[in-house]
C-alpha cells in the first residue's frame, strides 16, 4: 500500500467536495480528492440537474414525447459533466482516487491501495435516498431518484411514495409527460412549507390530473414488474411502476467513522458552528452530511466557510438565516427563512406580513402567469422570512436571499428601480405595499406635505 501526505483530504466529489478542491488547490494547497461514485455526485447525475431538465421537458407545449425527455436529461448531464470530471481536477493539480474512502485513524484514511495522511480531512459524502421499512418493499420492482432518469418508456401508471418536494416535482413532469400518476403521503404534501403557498401548488398539480392521498400510510406493497400495488389503511393504489421519495440518509456508511473518531448521528456529523468535528478537529463535514438543509447551493456555501478556516487560520461560522430553497413545480414555491407561522412565534407583535399578488404585475398578466403571490416578514424594517408561490419562484427570491444576507431594510428593495415589464416587480412591489401605509395614510406626513407646500416659491 503506498502512502500519500497532503495537507486536505475532500473525501466526496460532489458540490461541496469540488468547491473545496478547486478553491484549495489554486491557492496553494496540497489536495487529495477521493470518489467511489459518480464525479459531480447526486445533484448532477441523479437529483437537481436531471430532475430539472425534465421539468423543463415536461412543461414544453407539447410536451416532448418521453424518450426524447431523457435523452433531453442525459445530454444536459453530459454537457455539465466536464466541469466536474476527473480530467479537470486533475489538471487544476488535485490527486483524484476513484474508489470508497474509510478512516484507519483519526489521521489517515485509506481508499483502494492508498493510504492518506493529511493536515485537513473534509467530509463531503452527501446524502442517498432513503428507502422506509415498509413491509414488501424489497420484493417489488421500485425507483429512486437514483434510477427513475434511466427509465426510457413511458410508465403507463406511476404510484409515488412521498410528496416532498422531490415527489411532487416528479409527480407534475410524469402527468404532463402522459403518465397517469398516483401521490402517497402520510401527512400533508410539502409539509415544510407555507400553507397558503403549499396549497396552491397541491391545487395545480390536481388540476393536472395528478391523483394526491394525503394522510394515507402506506403499510404494505406487493405486486411485480407492470403490477404494483400500494396499500394504505383505507386505500390500495395500482399501478405499473413505483418512485419512492420519502427523503434522504447521509452517507456515512462506508467512512467507519469511528476508527476516525469522529462521532455522528443519524443526521450526520457532529460540528460546530465552523462545520468541524467536534470529536476531531483535524475533520470538517459539509452539506448534507454536515446534519442540517440539504441542498446543493448549502454544500457550496459551507465550502467557502471551511476554506477560510482550513487555508487561513480565520474564524468561520455557517449561518443559514438567508439560505433559500425552492420546489420546482408549476408554479414554483420557494422560501427564505421563517414562515409566517414561525414567524408569529418567534416575533409576536413585532412581526409585519405585507402580501403582493402576482395578478396585478403587468408581465404575469402578459404571459399569462398570474397565479401566485409573495408574502414578506418584516421586523423593524428588516426582511426575515419571505414566501413566494408564482413563476419563477426560485428566481424571485434571490433578491430576498441578498437582502437577508446583508441585513438590508425593506427600503433598499423599495430603492430598486427594475427593467419593465418583468416579474420582478413583485420584490419591489411588496416593498411599496410595505411603505403605503407610513405614506398615504399618515397624517403626519400630510401635514409635512401641507406646510412644505405652502413654503415653496
Amino acid at each position: 500500500m503506498k502512502t500519500i501526505s497532503t495537507d486536505i483530504c475532500v473525501i466526496g466529489a460532489g458540490s461541496g467536495g469540488l468547491s473545496v478542491a478547486a478553491g484549495a488547490v489554486q491557492m496553494g494547497a496540497r489536495v487529495v480528492l477521493i470518489e467511489g461514485h459518480e464525479m459531480g455526485g447526486d445533484c448532477l447525475n441523479f437529483g437537481c440537474v436531471p430532475s430539472k431538465a425534465l421539468i423543463w421537458a415536461a412543461n414544453q407545449t407539447p410536451p416532448l414525447e418521453f424518450a426524447a425527455a431523457k435523452d433531453h436529461v442525459k445530454a444536459t448531464i453530459e454537457t455539465i459533466a466536464p466541469v466536474d470530471s476527473q480530467d479537470r481536477f486533475e489538471g487544476l493539480g488535485c490527486t483524484v482516487i476513484r474508489d470508497y474512502a474509510r478512516f484507519e485513524t483519526p489521521k489517515t484514511v485509506i481508499a483502494g491501495d492508498t493510504r492518506i495522511k493529511a493536515r485537513r480531512f473534509v467530509i463531503a459524502t452527501g446524502s442517498s435516498p432513503f428507502v422506509p421499512p415498509i413491509d414488501g418493499l424489497r420484493d417489488v420492482p421500485f425507483f429512486t431518484n437514483e434510477t427513475i432518469f434511466d427509465l426510457r418508456d413511458r410508465p403507463e401508471h406511476l404510484v409515488i411514495i412521498g410528496g416532498g418536494p422531490i415527489g411532487m416535482e416528479m409527480a407534475q413532469a410524469h402527468r404532463r409527460l402522459g403518465c397517469r400518476v398516483s401521490l402517497v403521503e402520510a401527512g400533508e404534501v410539502l409539509a415544510n412549507e407555507d400553507p397558503e403557498c403549499r396549497a396552491l401548488v397541491r391545487q395545480s398539480l390536481i388540476d393536472d390530473g395528478v391523483e394526491i392521498f394525503e394522510q394515507t400510510k402506506v403499510t404494505r406493497v406487493s405486486g411485480k414488474e407492470g403490477a404494483v400495488e400500494v396499500h394504505g389503511e383505507e386505500h390500495v393504489i395500482r399501478g405499473t411502476h413505483l418512485l419512492v421519495a420519502v427523503g434522504r440518509r447521509v452517507n456515512v456508511d462506508k467512512l467507519d467513522l469511528a476508527a476516525g473518531g469522529v462521532e455522528f448521528d443519524p443526521k450526520g456529523v457532529k460540528v460546530d458552528a465552523g462545520l468541524r468535528s467536534v470529536s476531531n478537529r483535524r475533520v470538517y463535514a459539509i452539506g448534507d452530511v454536515a446534519g442540517g438543509m440539504q441542498f446543493t447551493h448549502v454544500a457550496g456555501y459551507h465550502a467557502g466557510v471551511i476554506i477560510r478556516s482550513m487555508l487561513f487560520g480565520l474564524p468561520a461560522k455557517a449561518s443559514h438565516a438567508h439560505i433559500p430553497r425552492a420546489t420546482y413545480t408549476h408554479p414554483e414555491l420557494a422560501q427564505i427563512g421563517p414562515k409566517e407561522s414561525e414567524a408569529r412565534e418567534i416575533h409576536g407583535d413585532k412581526l409585519e406580513v405585507v402580501r403582493f399578488d402576482y395578478e396585478h404585475i403587468d408581465r404575469a398578466i402578459a404571459t399569462k402567469r398570474t397565479n401566485g403571490f409573495i408574502k414578506v416578514m418584516i421586523v423593524k424594517g428588516r426582511p426575515i422570512g419571505v414566501s413566494i408561490v408564482g413563476a419563477d419562484a426560485g428566481e424571485m427570491i434571490g433578491v430576498w436571499a441578498l437582502a437577508i444576507a446583508n441585513k438590508l431594510k425593506m427600503s433598499a428593495i423599495a430603492g430598486m428601480v427594475l427593467p419593465y415589464p418583468t416579474l420582478g416587480e413583485i420584490n419591489k412591489r411588496a416593498a411599496g405595499t410595505y411603505f403605503s401605509p407610513r405614506l398615504f395614510e399618515s397624517n403626519m406626513v400630510k401635514t409635512i406635505v401641507r406646510w412644505v407646500q405652502r413654503l415653496l416659491p
